[in-house]
């Protein structure tokens, strides 16, 4: 596996790492916690030395699922997870970023996951109600008790990245970017970590499963699956974008690899220090989504897929409006 480091923080990592949500959260295949343990060290003994999860997914039990599974290899991975959101009777109930707060998740988390202190921690959201220079002096202040190595934001905008970045230096920032949410492109982000020296981690970087080929417009979500409140997921949207799996699918041809391997060399061609976190419950898919480090796009191939991404207009949001104005504060 080859490794990369976030920006200009020395912090390195595999240059894939591993999106643990979906294995016991916003998706219906859920798998259980010795299943969730086995799958994340598999993922370790096949080089993958950066993994992702958060309080919230579960509320809880994603934590402990990755700090049960660590134990024997703690001191070789780097673990991110993240704070932001009040959590009342095991449901998430609005944000809180209040310097209380972070301190009392950030102590449930070390809990949880074992270890001494957090590699990464993100705000997973911006809250509007603290003011980002708060939150940024309240991680500050956690890193000078050694309690947390390195802070990062989650969907923040990009002037609140300079405004915390002032505080206390960012590591990374954990946005969704894909082949189909191209929006840090243009909305000062990837110009923001480029400026500052700061890791970008996309997260969905697989579309939540669509950029992989393997939904169509009859594709029938399950009650518990998180897509299924996505406008980009209808069964109308779904047939109108599957001009980016026909892009994938031919590219893929080409290189004799598989769309989702595509989707993520292409996320690594962009940056140097890009770090996307694919998520899977499936062994055959994790080692899948690993061997896109080995697929070598060249200017040639980049050039291409741009033009033809130039031709294909993504049908529906990636998120509700609820959600969407959550993002990009």
């Amino acid at each position: 596996m080859k490794t990369r480091v976030l920006g200009k923080s020395g912090l390195e990592v595999s240059a894939v790492g591993f999106g643990c949500m979906g294995l016991n959260f916003g998706y219906g295949n859920k798998v259980t916690k010795d299943e969730g343990v086995a799958l994340i060290r598999a993922a370790f003994e096949r080089g993958v030395t950066f993994f992702d999860t958060a309080e919230v997914y579960g509320p809880f039990t994603n934590e402990e699922m990755v700090g049960e599974a660590i134990k024997p290899f703690r001191d070789q991975v780097v673990i991110a997870t993240k704070f932001g959101f009040r959590i009342e009777d095991g449901k998430q109930n609005g944000l809180d970023s209040r310097p209380e707060h972070i301190r009392e998740a950030c102590n449930g988390s070390l809990k949880r996951l074992g270890v001494e202190a957090i590699d990464l921690v993100y705000q997973h959201r911006v809250d509007p109600n603290v003011p980002i220079e708060e939150v940024a002096g309240a991680v500050r202040d956690l890193i000078r008790e050694g309690k947390v190595k390195h802070f990062g934001l989650s969907e923040p905008g990009a002037q609140t990245v300079r405004r915390a970045h002032a505080v206390q230096a960012v590591t990374a920032l954990q946005n969704e970017y894909s082949l189909w949410t191209r929006g840090p492109e243009t909305n000062g982000i990837l110009d923001a970590c480029e400026e500052l020296g700061i890791g970008f981690v996309p997260y969905s970087p697989l579309g939540k499963g669509f950029l992989t080929g393997a939904m169509s417009k009859d594709t029938k979500l399950g009650e518990d699956d998180f897509p299924r409140i996505l406008p980009r997921f209808t069964p109308e949207a779904l047939e109108k974008n599957q001009a980016l799996i026909d892009l994938l699918q031919r590219t893929a041809s080409e290189k004799n690899a598989t769309p989702a391997q595509i989707a993520l060399a292409w996320l690594l061609a962009q940056k140097p220090w890009i770090v996307p976190i694919p998520g899977t419950t499936k062994l055959h898919r994790l080692e899948e989504n690993l061997g896109a480090v080995d697929v070598a796009l060249g200017e040639r191939d980049l050039a291409e897929i741009r033009r033809a991404l130039a031709g294909i207009d993504v049908e529906g949001e990636r998120y509700p409006a609820e959600l969407l104005a959550t993002t990009g504060r």
